[in-house]
C-alpha cells in the first residue's frame, strides 16, 4: 500500500504510533535484539511521520515526531529510573502519544478543508 494510498484512506496515523513503541518493545525483549526492536521503532516513526507531513503539515508533523520520540524516551525513564514494571511503562506512554497522535492527526478537520 503506498503512502498517497495511506493519506486518502485516512489510515490512522495513531495505530503507527502504538505498533512502533508497543510493537517495538516487545520485539526487543522477545528476540533479545534490541537493534530489531529499534528498527521497527524507526520504521513506523518514519511511516507515521510522512502522513503526518502530508495531512498537517510540517509543524504539526515536528510536534507529533518530538512526542513519539519523548514517548520512548519516557518509557525508559519510568522503567528504568522510577522502577515502574517496562510492559507497565511502555503501555502508558503507548496509550497517551497514540490518543494525542488521533487526536491532532487523525481525526477529520472541522474546518471542511481537505488537507
Amino acid at each position: 500500500m503506498s503512502t498517497s494510498t495511506l493519506t486518502r484512506t485516512r489510515f490512522p496515523s495513531a495505530l503507527l504510533v502504538a505498533v512502533g513503541l508497543a510493537a517495538g518493545f516487545g520485539i526487543a525483549q522477545g528476540t533479545g535484539v534490541r537493534a530489531l526492536g529499534g528498527a521497527v521503532f524507526a520504521a513506523a516513526g518514519v511511516a507515521a511521520g510522512v502522513l503526518w507531513l502530508r495531512r498537517r503539515g510540517a509543524a504539526t508533523a515536528i510536534a507529533l515526531a518530538a512526542l513519539y520520540i519523548g514517548a520512548f524516551v519516557l518509557a525508559h525513564v519510568l522503567a528504568i529510573g522510577v522502577g515502574m514494571p517496562a510492559w507497565l511503562a511502555v503501555s502508558l506512554v503507548t496509550l497517551a502519544s497514540a490518543g494525542v497522535t488521533f487526536a491532532v492527526a487523525d481525526q477529520p478537520r472541522t474546518d471542511g478543508s481537505a488537507r
